[in-house]
């Protein structure tokens, strides 16, 4: 609990003392490459604070150019796990409550982050419009296909909006499994415990080769290669 409240304390420095200077340095260059730099080294340090340990494999299968990550989702932890070790600067889809946050708003939009309001199906459908819109423009994404966070851990099953998405950006989707990340935090705790997660990068698959009808054996196809980087008390339940 200890080294949890440390961890939100020194996000909340970073937002207060160190995010207006990076916007501002953001706003004179055109580019929000170095603020997004310097904010996964601050996670990255944070994440270490709360005695979490990351451990990452098969970067060797991520290709050259824009892709979208598509990975699992168990944990409050993973975003803090996952978006950094990705070796590239990515969007994100994000609930819309974290656009509340002034600061923490302003650099999410710059950086092409994408708020997201689930409950309202038009609005989520112009949230992966603005995705695909950057997608476009050269940003990779890194996303969770199962549109909330499991409860029990066990993967499961994946909407159509990322394979949609990816067919009509035609970029690959590399999947992700992240693994251990529910033990540390599960939904609805705030407290994360110490120890190790997963970042498991599968190889891609071109969604290129396949039309809009196609995308629901896309989805099936990453869905098979996401659940095969879980141990068993993290596949699709039967």
């Amino acid at each position: 609990m200890i080294r949890t409240i440390l961890a939100v304390l020194y996000f909340a420095l970073g937002i207060l003392l160190i995010m207006p200077w990076l916007i501002l340095w953001s706003l004179l260059t055109g580019s929000a490459d170095f603020m997004y730099r310097v904010a996964m080294r601050v996670v990255r340090t944070g994440v270490r604070i709360m005695g979490v340990r990351v451990r990452v494999e098969g970067i060797g299968n991520i290709p050259p150019g824009v892709c979208i990550f598509a990975a699992n989702h168990v944990s409050n932890v993973d975003p803090l796990a996952f978006v950094p070790a990705i070796p590239r600067r990515v969007g994100l889809l994000v609930k819309r409550e974290l656009f509340r946050v002034p600061i923490l708003a302003k650099a999410m939009r710059m950086a092409g982050f994408v708020p997201v309001e689930r409950e309202n199906r038009e609005a989520a459908a112009g949230s992966v419009d603005e995705a695909l819109q950057h997608l476009k423009e050269g940003l990779s994404f890194a996303v969770y296909p199962e549109g909330t966070r499991s409860r029990d851990g066990h993967m499961l099953p994946f909407k159509k909006g990322t394979f949609l998405m990816a067919v009509r950006a035609r970029v690959p989707i590399v999947p992700v499994s992240i693994v251990g990340a529910q033990d540390l935090m599960r939904k609805g705790e705030w407290a994360v415990r110490p120890g190790e997660v997963i970042i498991r990068f599968g190889p891609a698959v071109d969604a290129s080769d396949y039309s809009v009808e196609q995308r629901a054996i896309l989805l099936a196809r990453v869905e098979e290669l996401v659940a095969a980087g879980l141990p068993e008390d993290q596949k699709p339940r039967k």
